[in-house]
């Protein structure tokens, strides 16, 4: 996404952090059993993403979903499987030097950023950490120049992983999920991408990176100090959240692809363009479909707010 645009957002989204609401009186009233215990309704109520997909993967079943063949733009959920390649080809304590290229990048496209600084010799490991948590596209810029090499053989490498991974549905046209130059967007599915989830969760590495709210980089002789907020605001405030990457462009609207873990059952979970204008959205979505598969009543969500000026994406 635009960064000028998600720091509007995120001014208007902090007025409404302190308490959202989850469920309404009526999706209440359906999570109840005739006897007054709760039980399951037969769909989540309320979600207002025009595509969306819950699967267990503990059992390995689709639990319920809208739209789930049709293709849209994904924005920076595109960032996975940038991340799913890089990861797999590894080397991720191997060294880059931060390039002019990748800050101008940036700037011509007014995008999110990590904040890396020319000359900064940084890791694989590091970068992974600056383009998944605060969604930073300089670094998935520099991590598809080294690992084309170039960006228009890394994108390449994404869509094999794609064919690979069964995602017939699916299409990328960069490595950061923003449009090309003559404004095309990449696409997937609902569908698709919970086959991507479970590829990049089924990585210790990817794991770990995606259920961090913050991280940091000490400052040493060959690089400056970082310190990354995740975008994805389930995290730290649904209980049970472990991931995984949010998105936004205007076409793709917001999005967000989320995990959560409770009682040693893991559900995988995406929302397509939950709305184009209220950012949160998406969370409560997530959070509604979440509270209906784990069988919970939450009355809300009270969302943890991103440090101030931060863009949100």
């Amino acid at each position: 996404m635009r960064r000028s645009a998600r720091l509007v957002a995120a001014t208007v989204a902090g007025a409404l952090m302190g308490s959202i609401p989850l469920t309404t009186p009526n999706a209440v009233a359906a999570t109840a059993s005739r006897t007054g215990t709760a039980a399951q309704a037969s769909q989540p109520s309320g979600i207002a993403a025009k595509g969306a997909y819950l699967y267990d993967s503990t059992k390995g079943k689709k639990l319920w979903g809208v739209a789930t063949t049709t293709k849209r733009p994904i924005g920076s959920i595109t960032k996975v499987m940038t991340a799913l390649v890089v990861i797999r080809a590894g080397g991720l304590d191997r060294k880059i030097t931060v390039k002019k290229s990748y800050l101008d990048h940036v700037k011509n496209t007014d995008a999110t950023t990590a904040g890396l600084k020319v000359g900064d010799k940084v890791s694989v490991g590091q970068l992974l950490n600056g383009m998944l948590l605060p969604s930073g596209c300089d670094a998935a810029y520099a991590l598809a120049d080294v690992y084309g090499p170039g960006q228009t053989k890394f994108v390449a490498k994404m869509n094999k992983t794609a064919k690979s991974l069964g995602m017939t549905s699916t299409y990328f046209r960069t490595s950061d999920g923003l449009p090309t130059s003559s404004h095309k967007e990449g696409y997937s599915t609902p569908s698709n991408l919970m086959k991507l989830a479970k590829a990049a969760m089924a990585s210790s590495s990817f794991r770990a990176v995606v259920a961090r709210k913050t991280y940091s980089v000490s400052k040493t002789s060959g690089h400056h100090a970082y310190k990354w907020t995740n975008t994805n605001l389930l995290l730290g405030s649904y209980s049970g959240a472990i991931g995984i990457k949010t998105g936004h462009t205007n076409a793709a609207g917001y999005c967000l692809l989320f995990a959560a873990r409770r009682g040693g059952r893991t559900l995988f979970g995406v929302v397509l363009n939950s709305t184009t204008t209220d950012p949160n959205r998406r969370f409560t979505d997530a959070a509604k479909m979440l509270d209906w598969a784990y069988g919970t009543k939450s009355a809300q969500l009270r969302l943890r707010s991103l440090p101030s000026g931060t863009a949100t994406d």
